[in-house]
Protein backbone atom coordinates (compact mmCIF):
# COMPACT_ATOMS: atom_id res chain seq x y z
CA UNK A 1 0.00 0.00 0.00
CA UNK A 2 1.40 3.41 -0.92
CA UNK A 3 1.16 6.48 1.24
CA UNK A 4 1.40 10.15 0.48
CA UNK A 5 4.27 11.94 2.27
CA UNK A 6 3.11 12.54 5.84
CA UNK A 7 4.60 16.01 5.89
CA UNK A 8 2.29 17.06 3.04
CA UNK A 9 -0.94 15.98 4.81
CA UNK A 10 -2.77 17.71 7.66
CA UNK A 11 -2.07 16.09 11.02
CA UNK A 12 -4.75 13.97 12.68
CA UNK A 13 -5.69 13.76 16.36
CA UNK A 14 -7.57 10.63 17.43
CA UNK A 15 -9.28 10.65 20.82
CA UNK A 16 -10.84 7.69 22.58
CA UNK A 17 -12.74 7.35 25.82
CA UNK A 18 -15.39 5.40 27.61
CA UNK A 19 -17.00 5.71 31.05
CA UNK A 20 -16.24 9.10 32.59
CA UNK A 21 -14.58 10.48 29.46
CA UNK A 22 -17.11 13.19 28.56
CA UNK A 23 -15.98 15.89 31.05
CA UNK A 24 -12.35 15.43 29.99
CA UNK A 25 -13.28 15.49 26.30
CA UNK A 26 -15.25 18.70 26.70
CA UNK A 27 -12.35 20.25 28.58
CA UNK A 28 -9.96 19.34 25.79
CA UNK A 29 -11.98 20.79 22.92
CA UNK A 30 -12.69 23.93 24.95
CA UNK A 31 -8.95 24.74 24.92
CA UNK A 32 -8.24 23.98 21.26
CA UNK A 33 -7.31 26.89 19.02
CA UNK A 34 -9.95 27.95 16.52
CA UNK A 35 -7.51 27.72 13.60
CA UNK A 36 -6.17 24.28 14.58
CA UNK A 37 -4.48 22.84 11.48
CA UNK A 38 -5.42 19.27 12.41
CA UNK A 39 -8.42 16.98 12.05
CA UNK A 40 -9.96 15.45 15.20
CA UNK A 41 -11.53 11.99 15.11
CA UNK A 42 -13.38 10.85 18.23
CA UNK A 43 -14.62 7.49 19.48
CA UNK A 44 -16.53 7.28 22.76
CA UNK A 45 -18.21 4.02 23.75
CA UNK A 46 -21.97 4.55 23.43
CA UNK A 47 -24.98 2.21 23.38
CA UNK A 48 -25.71 0.96 19.85
CA UNK A 49 -29.45 1.61 20.03
CA UNK A 50 -29.49 5.18 21.32
CA UNK A 51 -28.95 8.44 19.41
CA UNK A 52 -25.73 10.30 20.12
CA UNK A 53 -25.69 14.01 20.90
CA UNK A 54 -21.91 14.10 21.33
CA UNK A 55 -21.24 16.27 18.23
CA UNK A 56 -23.63 18.93 19.56
CA UNK A 57 -21.93 18.90 22.96
CA UNK A 58 -18.45 19.17 21.46
CA UNK A 59 -19.46 21.88 19.02
CA UNK A 60 -20.85 24.00 21.85
CA UNK A 61 -17.89 23.36 24.15
CA UNK A 62 -15.16 24.73 21.90
CA UNK A 63 -14.33 26.70 18.76
CA UNK A 64 -14.31 23.76 16.31
CA UNK A 65 -17.44 22.49 14.51
CA UNK A 66 -18.32 18.85 15.24
CA UNK A 67 -20.42 16.35 13.29
CA UNK A 68 -20.95 12.63 13.03
CA UNK A 69 -18.57 11.17 10.49
CA UNK A 70 -19.95 10.05 7.12
CA UNK A 71 -18.61 7.13 5.13
CA UNK A 72 -16.28 8.29 2.37
CA UNK A 73 -16.02 11.83 3.70
CA UNK A 74 -12.66 13.56 3.26
CA UNK A 75 -11.75 14.95 6.70
CA UNK A 76 -10.88 18.62 6.93
CA UNK A 77 -8.54 20.40 9.35
CA UNK A 78 -10.21 22.35 12.11
CA UNK A 79 -13.18 19.98 12.36
CA UNK A 80 -14.23 17.23 14.75
CA UNK A 81 -15.67 13.96 13.42
CA UNK A 82 -17.42 11.62 15.86
CA UNK A 83 -18.10 7.91 15.36
CA UNK A 84 -21.88 7.29 15.19
CA UNK A 85 -23.49 4.53 17.27
CA UNK A 86 -22.81 0.91 16.27
CA UNK A 87 -20.22 1.81 13.61
CA UNK A 88 -16.46 1.61 13.61
CA UNK A 89 -14.76 4.81 12.50
CA UNK A 90 -11.57 4.32 10.49
CA UNK A 91 -9.18 6.63 8.72
CA UNK A 92 -8.42 5.27 5.27
CA UNK A 93 -6.30 6.40 2.37
CA UNK A 94 -9.16 8.16 0.66
CA UNK A 95 -11.01 9.48 3.70
CA UNK A 96 -13.18 8.30 6.56
CA UNK A 97 -14.73 4.85 6.68
CA UNK A 98 -17.77 3.76 8.66
CA UNK A 99 -18.17 0.01 8.95
CA UNK A 100 -19.98 -2.62 10.96
CA UNK A 101 -16.96 -4.87 11.18
CA UNK A 102 -16.55 -7.31 14.09
CA UNK A 103 -16.60 -5.81 17.56
CA UNK A 104 -13.34 -5.33 19.43
CA UNK A 105 -13.36 -5.62 23.20
CA UNK A 106 -17.16 -5.93 22.94
CA UNK A 107 -17.33 -2.45 21.40
CA UNK A 108 -18.44 -0.94 18.10
CA UNK A 109 -17.23 1.75 17.69
CA UNK A 110 -13.86 0.61 18.99
CA UNK A 111 -11.08 2.92 20.07
CA UNK A 112 -8.45 0.43 18.94
CA UNK A 113 -9.95 0.30 15.44
CA UNK A 114 -9.74 4.07 15.01
CA UNK A 115 -6.26 4.39 16.52
CA UNK A 116 -4.86 1.44 14.56
CA UNK A 117 -6.22 2.64 11.21
CA UNK A 118 -4.94 6.18 11.76
CA UNK A 119 -1.51 4.89 12.76
CA UNK A 120 -1.29 2.63 9.72
CA UNK A 121 -2.27 5.27 7.18
CA UNK A 122 -0.69 8.36 8.72
CA UNK A 123 2.26 7.22 10.87
CA UNK A 124 3.95 10.21 12.55
CA UNK A 125 1.10 12.46 11.43
CA UNK A 126 -1.10 11.12 14.25
CA UNK A 127 -1.49 12.01 17.91
CA UNK A 128 -3.54 9.59 20.00
CA UNK A 129 -5.28 10.62 23.21
CA UNK A 130 -6.78 8.07 25.59
CA UNK A 131 -9.21 9.21 28.29
CA UNK A 132 -11.15 7.74 31.20
CA UNK A 133 -12.69 4.30 30.82
CA UNK A 134 -12.97 0.80 32.22
CA UNK A 135 -10.74 -2.13 31.17
CA UNK A 136 -8.24 -1.57 28.37
CA UNK A 137 -9.69 -0.67 24.97
CA UNK A 138 -7.33 1.76 23.26
CA UNK A 139 -4.02 0.46 24.62
CA UNK A 140 -3.33 -1.65 21.52
CA UNK A 141 -4.21 1.20 19.18
CA UNK A 142 -2.02 3.60 21.14
CA UNK A 143 0.83 1.09 20.90
CA UNK A 144 0.42 1.13 17.10
CA UNK A 145 0.44 4.93 17.03
CA UNK A 146 3.59 5.12 19.11
CA UNK A 147 5.49 2.46 17.14
CA UNK A 148 4.56 4.05 13.83
CA UNK A 149 6.01 7.36 14.90
CA UNK A 150 2.98 9.20 16.31
CA UNK A 151 2.47 10.89 19.66
CA UNK A 152 0.81 8.99 22.53
CA UNK A 153 -0.99 10.93 25.27
CA UNK A 154 -3.11 9.64 28.16
CA UNK A 155 -5.26 11.42 30.69
CA UNK A 156 -3.69 11.38 34.14
CA UNK A 157 -5.16 8.35 35.94
CA UNK A 158 -5.48 10.25 39.22
CA UNK A 159 -7.85 12.66 37.48
CA UNK A 160 -9.79 10.12 35.42
CA UNK A 161 -13.14 9.03 36.82
CA UNK A 162 -12.34 5.49 35.66
CA UNK A 163 -8.53 5.18 35.51
CA UNK A 164 -8.29 1.63 34.11
CA UNK A 165 -7.96 2.61 30.44
CA UNK A 166 -5.24 5.26 30.83
CA UNK A 167 -3.43 3.09 33.41
CA UNK A 168 -3.44 0.09 31.08
CA UNK A 169 -2.12 2.18 28.20
CA UNK A 170 0.62 3.72 30.34
CA UNK A 171 1.75 0.23 31.38
CA UNK A 172 1.83 -1.14 27.82
CA UNK A 173 3.01 1.90 25.86
CA UNK A 174 5.91 4.29 26.34
CA UNK A 175 3.58 7.28 26.20
CA UNK A 176 4.81 10.78 25.50
CA UNK A 177 2.63 12.58 28.03
CA UNK A 178 0.42 11.79 31.02
CA UNK A 179 -1.62 14.93 31.52
CA UNK A 180 -4.73 16.26 33.23
CA UNK A 181 -7.45 17.02 30.71
CA UNK A 182 -7.02 20.79 30.99
CA UNK A 183 -3.44 20.47 29.68
CA UNK A 184 -4.17 18.13 26.77
CA UNK A 185 -5.79 20.79 24.57
CA UNK A 186 -2.77 23.15 24.71
CA UNK A 187 -0.47 20.14 24.15
CA UNK A 188 -2.39 19.28 20.97
CA UNK A 189 -2.28 22.90 19.82
CA UNK A 190 1.51 22.79 20.04
CA UNK A 191 1.81 19.35 18.45
CA UNK A 192 -0.37 20.30 15.47
CA UNK A 193 2.02 23.05 14.35
CA UNK A 194 5.28 21.27 15.15
CA UNK A 195 7.35 19.76 12.31
CA UNK A 196 6.99 15.99 11.89
CA UNK A 197 9.14 13.34 10.25
CA UNK A 198 8.01 11.71 7.04
CA UNK A 199 6.59 8.20 6.75
CA UNK A 200 9.85 6.26 6.54
CA UNK A 201 11.34 7.90 9.63
CA UNK A 202 8.15 7.25 11.60
CA UNK A 203 8.08 3.49 11.04
CA UNK A 204 11.54 2.57 12.26
CA UNK A 205 10.41 1.00 15.55
CA UNK A 206 7.94 -1.47 14.01
CA UNK A 207 9.05 -4.67 12.31
CA UNK A 208 7.56 -5.98 9.07
CA UNK A 209 5.54 -8.73 10.77
CA UNK A 210 3.82 -6.27 13.11
CA UNK A 211 3.12 -3.91 10.22
CA UNK A 212 1.58 -6.74 8.20
CA UNK A 213 -0.60 -7.74 11.17
CA UNK A 214 -1.81 -4.16 11.62
CA UNK A 215 -2.64 -3.97 7.91
CA UNK A 216 -4.63 -7.21 8.25
CA UNK A 217 -6.49 -6.00 11.35
CA UNK A 218 -7.37 -2.68 9.72
CA UNK A 219 -8.77 -4.70 6.83
CA UNK A 220 -10.88 -6.83 9.18
CA UNK A 221 -12.38 -3.71 10.75
CA UNK A 222 -13.06 -2.53 7.19
CA UNK A 223 -15.20 -5.68 6.71
CA UNK A 224 -12.59 -7.90 5.03
CA UNK A 225 -13.02 -11.63 5.69
CA UNK A 226 -10.76 -12.37 8.66
CA UNK A 227 -10.40 -16.07 7.89
CA UNK A 228 -9.60 -15.59 4.22
CA UNK A 229 -7.19 -12.77 5.13
CA UNK A 230 -5.14 -15.28 7.12
CA UNK A 231 -5.70 -14.11 10.68
CA UNK A 232 -5.07 -17.62 12.02
CA UNK A 233 -1.53 -17.47 10.63
CA UNK A 234 -0.64 -14.46 12.77
CA UNK A 235 0.21 -16.41 15.91
CA UNK A 236 -0.31 -19.63 17.86
CA UNK A 237 -3.85 -20.88 18.25
CA UNK A 238 -5.39 -20.45 21.68
CA UNK A 239 -7.10 -23.23 23.66
CA UNK A 240 -9.97 -20.78 24.24
CA UNK A 241 -12.84 -19.96 21.93
CA UNK A 242 -14.45 -16.64 21.07
CA UNK A 243 -17.07 -15.70 23.68
CA UNK A 244 -19.22 -14.08 21.01
CA UNK A 245 -19.23 -16.62 18.15
CA UNK A 246 -17.28 -19.57 19.66
CA UNK A 247 -14.78 -19.43 16.80
CA UNK A 248 -11.10 -20.36 17.05
CA UNK A 249 -8.95 -17.70 18.75
CA UNK A 250 -5.40 -16.86 17.70
CA UNK A 251 -2.92 -15.25 20.10
CA UNK A 252 -1.45 -11.97 18.85
CA UNK A 253 1.75 -10.73 20.47
CA UNK A 254 2.11 -6.98 20.68
CA UNK A 255 5.17 -5.81 22.53
CA UNK A 256 4.97 -7.46 25.94
CA UNK A 257 1.25 -8.18 25.81
CA UNK A 258 -0.97 -10.81 24.24
CA UNK A 259 -4.28 -10.13 22.52
CA UNK A 260 -6.76 -12.54 20.96
CA UNK A 261 -8.73 -12.49 17.71
CA UNK A 262 -11.08 -15.14 16.37
CA UNK A 263 -11.24 -16.39 12.80
CA UNK A 264 -14.45 -14.42 12.20
CA UNK A 265 -12.80 -11.19 13.41
CA UNK A 266 -13.85 -10.47 17.00
CA UNK A 267 -10.94 -9.21 19.09
CA UNK A 268 -10.18 -9.17 22.81
CA UNK A 269 -7.48 -8.09 25.16
CA UNK A 270 -6.60 -10.64 27.83
CA UNK A 271 -8.56 -8.70 30.45
CA UNK A 272 -11.65 -8.44 28.28
CA UNK A 273 -11.46 -12.12 27.33
CA UNK A 274 -11.25 -13.07 31.01
CA UNK A 275 -14.27 -10.90 31.77
CA UNK A 276 -16.23 -12.48 28.91
CA UNK A 277 -15.31 -16.02 30.00
CA UNK A 278 -16.45 -15.26 33.55
CA UNK A 279 -19.69 -13.82 32.23
CA UNK A 280 -20.21 -17.00 30.20
CA UNK A 281 -19.58 -19.12 33.30
CA UNK A 282 -22.17 -17.16 35.28
CA UNK A 283 -24.68 -17.49 32.45
CA UNK A 284 -24.15 -21.25 32.32
CA UNK A 285 -24.52 -21.56 36.09
CA UNK A 286 -27.80 -19.64 36.10
CA UNK A 287 -29.06 -21.85 33.29
CA UNK A 288 -28.23 -24.88 35.43
CA UNK A 289 -30.07 -23.32 38.39
CA UNK A 290 -33.08 -22.73 36.15
CA UNK A 291 -32.99 -26.36 34.97
CA UNK A 292 -32.87 -27.66 38.54
CA UNK A 293 -35.77 -25.39 39.56
CA UNK A 294 -37.77 -26.78 36.65
CA UNK A 295 -36.85 -30.29 37.79
CA UNK A 296 -38.27 -29.50 41.25
CA UNK A 297 -41.45 -28.07 39.73
CA UNK A 298 -41.96 -31.15 37.54
CA UNK A 299 -41.32 -33.57 40.42
CA UNK A 300 -43.82 -31.69 42.63
CA UNK A 301 -46.39 -31.81 39.84
CA UNK A 302 -45.93 -35.54 39.35
CA UNK A 303 -46.07 -36.14 43.11
CA UNK A 304 -49.45 -34.39 43.34
CA UNK A 305 -50.64 -36.41 40.37
CA UNK A 306 -49.78 -39.73 42.04
CA UNK A 307 -51.34 -38.61 45.33
CA UNK A 308 -54.56 -37.74 43.53
CA UNK A 309 -54.41 -41.13 41.79
CA UNK A 310 -54.15 -42.85 45.20
CA UNK A 311 -50.66 -44.17 44.54
CA UNK A 312 -48.92 -43.34 47.85
CA UNK A 313 -45.70 -45.29 47.25
CA UNK A 314 -44.96 -43.48 44.00
CA UNK A 315 -45.91 -40.14 45.59
CA UNK A 316 -43.59 -40.81 48.55
CA UNK A 317 -40.69 -41.66 46.24
CA UNK A 318 -41.23 -38.46 44.26
CA UNK A 319 -41.35 -36.34 47.43
CA UNK A 320 -37.92 -37.72 48.42
CA UNK A 321 -36.54 -37.06 44.97
CA UNK A 322 -38.01 -33.55 45.06
CA UNK A 323 -36.22 -32.82 48.35
CA UNK A 324 -32.90 -33.95 46.84
CA UNK A 325 -33.40 -31.85 43.72
CA UNK A 326 -34.33 -28.82 45.83
CA UNK A 327 -31.12 -29.21 47.85
CA UNK A 328 -29.02 -29.47 44.68
CA UNK A 329 -30.65 -26.31 43.35
CA UNK A 330 -30.02 -24.52 46.65
CA UNK A 331 -26.33 -25.48 46.65
CA UNK A 332 -25.81 -24.50 43.01
CA UNK A 333 -27.56 -21.18 43.55
CA UNK A 334 -25.14 -20.45 46.38
CA UNK A 335 -22.15 -21.26 44.17
CA UNK A 336 -23.54 -19.06 41.42
CA UNK A 337 -24.04 -16.10 43.74
CA UNK A 338 -20.40 -16.39 44.86
CA UNK A 339 -19.01 -16.65 41.34
CA UNK A 340 -16.80 -13.72 40.40
CA UNK A 341 -17.76 -12.12 37.10
CA UNK A 342 -15.83 -8.84 37.13
CA UNK A 343 -12.44 -8.61 35.43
Amino acid sequence: MTHAPISSLPPVVVIGGSAGALPALLGIVERLRGDLPATLLVVVHIPPDQPSVLPDLLGRAGPLPATHARDGEVPQPGRIYVAPPDHHLLLGEGGLRLTRGPRENRSRPSIDVLFRSAAYHRGPGVAGVLLSGMQDDGASGLWSIKHLGGAAIVQHPEEAEYPEMPLSAARQVEVDDILPAREIGPRLNAWAVAPRPDEGEGRTTMNADDLRRIELEVGIASEDNAFESGILNQGPLSPFTCPECHGVLVQLREGGTTRYRCHTGHAYTAATLLSEVRHSIETSLWQAVRALDEDVMLLEHLGRHFEAADQPDEARSLRAETAEARERARMLRGVTLRTRTAG
